[in-house]
């Protein structure tokens, strides 16, 4: 299935579209099932609210960090190569003169050189082109090279989706002699990228980043936020893409 059609479906199934339409239907029906279609309303609202909340999207979000973080100085010499995953493209952006990495790829490559420094393995960027005319992983190295002074090894740039990241990856690095791993991903999608990655063949050592904390409770937490409906919206795309995964 092609990144567009993952992307439509998507869009489909995941809010606020599906609510949007779930509200929708609860009009067409009020004339003649006014009951229904007012319940339909409602929970669409309720549903809608519920999602744009800080506490129950940090609590979406929690739900797929099950992968512990790895703990620093606990290095493995049996790993040969550190993989990175891109995590979209910041297009045409002005103060870098052309298509640079987003925010989630540059805590992804913080990781990295900092592993790499720790380890001296090598690194694997991995990510193509599927918004925009400059590979992710092109990005990715150009910012290590000259933001981080890392060098990179490898780049896999033909990728469009996870499940793709792993099974190039294992084609360049397989080769080489190197099927163990450490694997740089953010912890909602770690779950699904491990999955991915063993499934081509790795062994992986695990690298989750940025997970959901908190200081402690308030009001606000139940007031509704843009930014809590965007974790929510992650953390739905996540749990579909693990479902999808499960299916085939």
């Amino acid at each position: 299935m092609s990144w567009l059609s993952i992307k439509i479906i998507s869009l489909f199934l995941l809010p606020p579209l599906n609510l949007f339409l779930l509200a929708g239907l609860g009009i067409v029906l009020l004339k003649h099932r006014p009951r229904l279609g007012r319940n339909l309303i409602i929970t669409a609202w309720l549903l809608l609210y519920l999602i744009c909340t800080p506490i129950f999207s940090r609590a979406l979000i929690r739900s797929l960090e099950t992968v512990p973080s790895l703990p620093l100085n606990a290095y493995s010499d049996a790993a040969g190569a550190i993989v990175v995953l891109a995590a979209g493209s910041y297009h045409n952006a002005p103060e870098y003169g052309g298509d640079t990495v987003t925010r989630e790829t540059l805590e992804r490559i913080r990781c990295a050189a900092r592993l790499h420094r720790a380890t001296g393995k090598p690194i694997l960027v991995t990510g193509g082109r599927p918004q925009s005319r400059t590979p992710e992983s092109v990005s990715m190295r150009e910012v290590l090279l000259n933001d981080f002074y890392v060098p990179v090894q490898w780049i896999e740039d033909r990728s469009k989706n996870t499940w793709q990241n792993a099974r190039f990856s294992y084609a360049i690095l397989q080769p080489q002699g190197i099927t163990t791993i450490y694997l740089v991903t953010h912890a909602n999608h770690m779950p699904r990228a491990l999955t991915a990655f063993e499934k081509a063949g790795f062994r992986v050592i695990p690298a989750p980043i940025t997970f959901t904390t908190s200081y402690k409770l308030t009001p606000w937490d139940f007031i509704p936020h843009g930014q809590a409906l965007g974790k929510s919206l992650t953390a739905m795309y996540e749990w579909l893409g693990r479902l999808w995964y499960a299916l085939r």
